[in-house]
């Protein structure tokens, strides 16, 4: 009990007990001495009083038992000292007085401790309510300042009361810069205040507001945010409203992305005409895509979750099939693949291709299938288009292939061997050469003049070669620097010399397995002989500027217009090399040893000229024919096509002539008989070559040099120089 009075705040109770009944006395004695000061200064005033109020304030103070006390002393004080005399009435009526005022204090007294102890309960109460609003205050304002979130406390005006650290974080405005600023000036765009008003309405009249805006930080850059406000109470008739806002740009940014990866995934499914579709086995219902809606002509008025559906638009002929796969596919909760025809409500019919995917619960059944279809009716209708148009092809390609075997029959019977047209017995001899030669790998050696068809001979022994599959290289050794040739020929590794940036395969290495044919090889310098000599024996070969040994499989053809014996003699081709290179020697006769050919080769050139140019000539001149037999045509075949391009261009009917103008005498040149063949070449081939020098001041190259004017490579024509030991400084009185 909480009791206020001094005895309560006793440290003891031996003391306090003392002092309680010493208060009995001490008040008693007290209402004896008022009563004899009164009665001393002539003022009358009854004991009855004075003793009653002592009663009470023992009984309030001292407690039931003191105050019993004093009820005693004071009846024995009364009844000894002022009303001794008094009858028994009166003392009994002054003593019943005295007990009910003890009762009625006694009760009191009760009253004082029941409400005490009430008042003690509801102190203690309080202190813990107190204690627990302290802790929860401590912890909403832990909270406030520790939420994730921006929370704004304004009043019911939206003035800015309080705010936490998140909201400095979101909108860069310190406390005391928010504080008492109206909110909408704070954080709210301009343009976006009218509709910040209208739902300052909504709050303030007790709705709760939920919604999503852009809202304004410091430096005026936005965000989007989502904003609850309310309306709460303080207590005593006070009003705020509390708002948390939330920052939502990343998950709009997310939200933005989502959205156009949906927008590409449709436009890709209607691009490439696949949807999607889901399969729910538990619910037994369908989701698709608007793709496949698309596909499927799903109608307004139908239901295209119901699996029936789907069934219902499969051709008649291929739905058992497919409910048969479908059915075992879920049997072995495996993916399936389906191709079948569906039937739309106007009647048309398309081509789908349709795959789905099971997937699985926690128990390890199947929940459902996803999977795409993809419309190919296109695609159908093209593949069926393409087989026509190859099964046409194939008939035409076996009809042009039966053409063909009867045309080249009857070109065979015209004469014609591998492009060889003619039917001269010099030539028959030429052809049954090469057909001996072609299945072997020896070395052929082929001579003849020049614009004789050398390389037509070359070709012909390839193509009935047992390398016919492989590749056929042709070389023109004239044609190739002498620095360059054996690079040309055998390759090179990087560094070799300037400007070999990388490694690079010579001709022998692409050639492998194929055949190689070197034109012109008396043009070879010698030390490009030695390495070709290296091949033709050993098989193997070092590219330039290599020390590893490389080895061939490739078979050498060589042609020349060149006297090789002759070469020989003056030393300018290795005698080694040619035995190597004339294993099998074949010389094509000139054109004017073969004079019975020209009238075939004229048709076959006539022709074949006016269908390039798109002419119609349906016959030669007799004339012509007759002057084209007579003449000796010194470049051979290649001259005649020359003259016959030319007259083809010109021709303006369908008769072919030749203008007799074109055709030259040839030159005879007088050998001296009394000189042996090699020196008199070697000489006549010093003098041309110094009567160059001499019309070019002694310069060999660039454009007005001797090698120009002699239609050679400045290599070769240094090479003859030096092996001809001509004196280049006398043509000119500088050196080149």
């Amino acid at each position: 009990m909480g009791d206020t009075h001094p005895f309560n705040r006793a440290r003891t109770p031996v003391v306090d007990l003392a002092l309680r009944y010493a208060l009995a006395f001490a008040s008693i004695g007290a209402a004896l001495l008022l009563e004899f000061l009164f009665h001393s200064l002539g003022v009358p005033h009854p004991f009855t009083s004075f003793a009653l109020s002592a009663i009470a304030l023992t009984f309030w103070f001292g407690g039931t038992k003191p105050g019993l006390i004093a009820v005693f002393l004071a009846l024995l004080i009364r009844g000894f000292f002022f009303e001794p005399q008094a009858t028994a009435s009166s003392r009994a009526l002054y003593d019943l007085v005295f007990v009910l005022f003890a009762a009625l204090m006694i009760w009191v007294r009760r009253r004082r401790s029941q409400l005490e102890q009430k008042v003690d309960e509801r102190t203690i109460e309080l202190t813990f309510a107190n204690a627990g609003l302290s802790r929860q205050r401590e912890y909403l304002d832990a909270l406030f300042e520790l939420a994730p979130d921006a929370v704004i406390l304004t009043d019911e005006n939206f003035n800015v009361l309080r705010v936490n650290r998140e909201f400095t974080q979101m909108f860069g405005y310190l406390p005391d810069e928010a504080s008492g600023r109206w909110l909408p000036d704070l954080i709210v765009p301009d343009d976006l205040k009218d509709a910040a008003l209208e739902k300052r309405i909504g709050v303030v009249s007790g709705d709760r507001v939920n919604i999503e805006s852009v809202r304004r930080r410091k430096d005026g850059s936005r965000l989007e945010t989502s904003v609850v406000a309310s309306k709460i109470s303080l207590g005593s008739g006070q009003v705020a409203v509390y708002l948390i806002y939330r920052d939502v740009s990343e998950r709009k940014r997310a939200e933005e992305r989502l959205h156009r990866s949906e927008a590409f995934l449709l436009e890709a499914q209607r691009l490439s005409h696949t949807g999607s579709w889901r399969h729910d086995l538990a619910a037994d219902s369908v989701t698709i895509s608007p793709e496949v809606a698309r596909i499927f002509d799903v109608r307004p008025d139908e239901d295209a979750a119901d699996v029936n559906f789907h069934f219902a638009r499969i051709h008649s002929e291929d739905r058992p099939t497919v409910a048969e796969k479908y059915q075992k596919a879920a049997q072995s909760k495996s993916d399936f693949e389906l191709d079948y025809r569906i039937v739309l409500p106007d009647g048309a019919v398309k081509y789908v291709h349709n795959t789905g995917h099971p997937v699985f619960g926690k128990s390890g059944e199947i929940v459902e299938f996803v999977g795409t279809v993809m419309d190919v009716t296109d695609q159908h209708r093209a593949r069926t288009e393409l087989e026509n148009a190859l099964d046409q092809i194939k008939r035409l390609r076996d009809h042009l292939h039966e053409e063909n075997l009867a045309l080249r029959e009857q070109i065979d019977q015209a004469f014609m061997f591998e492009e060889i047209v003619g039917s001269s017995p010099a030539l028959q001899d030429v052809i049954a050469r090469v057909i001996k030669v072609a299945p072997t790998d020896s070395t052929v050696l082929i001579t003849g003049e020049t614009g004789t068809g050398k390389e037509l001979i070359a070709r012909a022994i390839h193509k009935r070669s047992r390398r016919s599959n492989g590749v056929f290289m042709s070389v023109n050794c004239a044609s190739i620097p002498s620095s360059l040739i054996a690079s040309e020929l055998f390759g090179h590794e990087r560094g070799a010399f300037t400007g070999a940036t990388d490694r690079r395969q010579g001709r022998f290495e692409l050639a492998s397995l194929g055949t190689i044919f070197l034109d012109e090889i008396g043009e070879l310098p010698p030390e490009t002989q030695i390495a070709l000599l290296r091949v033709l024996q050993e098989h193997e070969f070092e590219r330039v500027g290599g020390n590893r040994v490389l080895t061939t499989d490739v078979r050498v053809l060589a042609a020349t217009n060149r006297d090789l014996p002759a070469a020989i003699a003056s030393g300018a081709f290795r005698a080694d090399l040619f035995y190597r290179l004339n294993v099998f020697p074949i010389e094509v006769p000139p054109l004017r040893d073969r004079k019975e050919d020209i009238p075939m080769l004229l048709e076959y050139f006539v022709k074949r000229f006016a269908e390039k140019g798109g002419k119609q000539i349906r016959k030669i001149e007799k004339s012509t024919l007759e002057l084209c037999e007579a003449y000796p045509w010194p470049g051979n075949i290649r001259e005649l096509q020359n003259i016959v391009e030319r007259s083809v261009i010109l021709c303006g009917g369908d008769t072919f002539w030749i203008d007799p103008a074109w055709l030259s005498k040839p030159v005879q040149k007088k050998q001296d008989s009394s000189r042996p063949l090699a020196e008199a070449l070697e000489n006549q081939e010093k003098e041309i070559i110094e009567a160059a020098l001499a019309e070019s001041n002694g310069k060999v190259a660039g454009p007005d040099g001797a090698a120009a004017r002699l239609g050679i490579p400045r290599s070769t024509l240094g090479w003859k120089i030096k092996q001809l030991r001509i004196k280049r400084q006398k043509f000119s009185p500088t050196p080149d």
